[in-house]
């Protein structure tokens, strides 16, 4: 196979890495300046993605796309319509994912419950409404590059959203605008799956993210600080939810992951925000628990020729490791790059596959930090339960030395303690059919009965 990847801040490095391992021919275009040593020394890289066409054109059937980014979504179908393999995502996809409000609607006219939501081009119409109409909200931008200013209001009356709103400096992505979405009280899950142009391949998965920098949820919301997933008893909310746009994504052309992040609670499932590209660190999350590759998902959702992924059973925990300047970047705060990545003792295949490399790069040899933002790797854990995953992955981290690294040691902590039971008490997790799941690997699973 040949792969071209197409991205700002080269998120995808994990899948690049993978398939350059598993003989497949990769190239790597990284838009961001700061982010342009990245992989240096592991892949191959090009300066201009557009003088990389006629590469993967003439690899025909074998030749694939892959953006990372929302936002380019028009472009994408653009090369699709010129006959290129293209995977991520769409133009509809990029409105779904960017128009909150266009979401919210959308979803309110496929039968969904959502939660009212109101957009603004000004600032000072999302104030006079916080006056006129005071409640506790959430704040979030129109804009990816804004992701970093949304936020959960704490007080009934709105004035914690209203002084964020008075207090942030003016920048050119404003435009854009906000939303104000009333505050819903509950447990946040989502649900993804993998579109191939026609259909939703089988099974979902469900996901439980944890957002903030500290423990606790506290602290900044970073684009993530690690994940809780499984494909198990996914399809009763798969198909209340994420199925019921799968004609929309037909009529448009959409070719990627797609998400969808919701809040459940005794009032029903109330849909969030779309995710319409590859989600990182998700992703990386899923990898363990797919058996079928990231060369053979790719080539079956260009060829279109299959209507399920195999997967094994169990949770997958995901924790992000990071170092300064993280929540932040390098043009905010000036850190050092080029920290040595060390590891206690040889990392066994198994313990490799399950570090999943991001902001990272050769220098003579030796394994070291780069990139914009320190987000430097994921590294993941599985097992029967959430409990045992957890304990995978935080065993691996213990091996894991890079000069001031900081992680969560909480993953997974709330969802075990009440917040998977709340859903499950809800009625809301069941599989209807049984769609090619396996038991976890005997290794894996005599991993897991050691420590138990």
């Amino acid at each position: 196979m040949r792969v071209l990847g197409i991205g700002n801040y080269c998120d995808l490095a994990a899948i690049y890495l993978r398939l350059s391992a598993e003989g497949h021919e990769v190239k790597v275009f990284i838009d961001a300046p700061l982010c342009q040593n990245i992989l240096n020394g592991m892949i191959a890289k090009t300066d201009d993605w557009r003088s990389e066409l006629q590469w993967v054109k003439s690899a025909g059937s074998e030749g694939i796309i892959l953006f990372e980014n929302v936002s380019c979504g028009g472009l994408q179908d653009e090369l699709r319509k010129d006959g290129f393999n293209v995977i991520g995502g769409s133009a509809f996809g990029d409105r779904l994912e960017i128009d909150r409000a266009y979401a919210q609607s959308l979803l309110a006219e496929l039968g969904l419950s959502t939660a009212e939501t109101r957009h603004f081009s000004q600032r000072q119409d999302g104030l006079r409404f916080l006056r006129e109409r005071p409640r506790r909200y959430v704040l979030k931008f129109n804009s990816p590059d804004l992701a970093h200013r949304n936020f959960a209001g704490g007080l009934a009356d709105g004035r914690d959203i209203s002084a964020l709103l008075q207090n942030l400096p003016d920048t050119p992505a404003d435009e854009a605008g906000f939303v104000l979405m009333d505050f819903i009280d509950g447990v946040e899950m989502g649900v993804g799956a993998y579109f191939d142009g026609e259909k939703f391949l089988r099974p979902a998965c469900l996901d439980w993210e944890h957002k903030r920098f500290f423990p606790g949820d506290l602290g900044e919301l970073t684009g993530e600080m690690g994940t809780v997933a499984t494909f198990e008893n996914s399809t009763l909310f798969f198909e209340k939810t994420l199925a019921r746009i799968e004609p929309l994504l037909r009529r448009h052309g959409h070719c990627g992951y797609v998400n969808l992040n919701t809040i459940v609670n005794e009032q029903g499932i109330w849909p969030l925000e779309f995710t319409c590209r590859f989600g990182y660190p998700g992703f990386a999350i899923l990898s363990p628990l797919q058996r079928t590759s990231w060369a053979e998902l790719f080539e079956a959702m260009v060829r279109r020729d299959r209507d399920h992924l195999e997967v094994d059973d169990g949770f997958s925990v995901g924790v992000v490791l990071t170092v300064p300047p993280f929540p932040y970047s390098r043009r905010q705060a000036e850190e050092p790059i080029g920290m040595p990545i060390l590891f206690d003792g040889a990392l066994s295949r198994r313990d490799q596959e399950h570090l999943h490399y991001c902001e990272v790069a050769l220098d003579n040899g030796q394994l070291v930090t780069a990139g914009a933002y320190g987000w430097t790797m994921v590294a993941t854990g599985c097992g029967r339960t959430i409990q045992s995953a957890r304990r995978d992955a935080y065993r691996l981290i213990e091996r894991v030395h890079i000069p001031n690294m900081r992680y969560r040691r909480d993953i997974g902590e709330q969802l075990i303690a009440a917040h998977y039971a709340k859903v499950k008490a809800l009625g809301l997790l069941g599989d209807e059919i049984k769609l090619h799941r396996h038991p976890p690997s005997p290794a894996v699973a005599t991993l897991h009965a050691t420590r138990s």
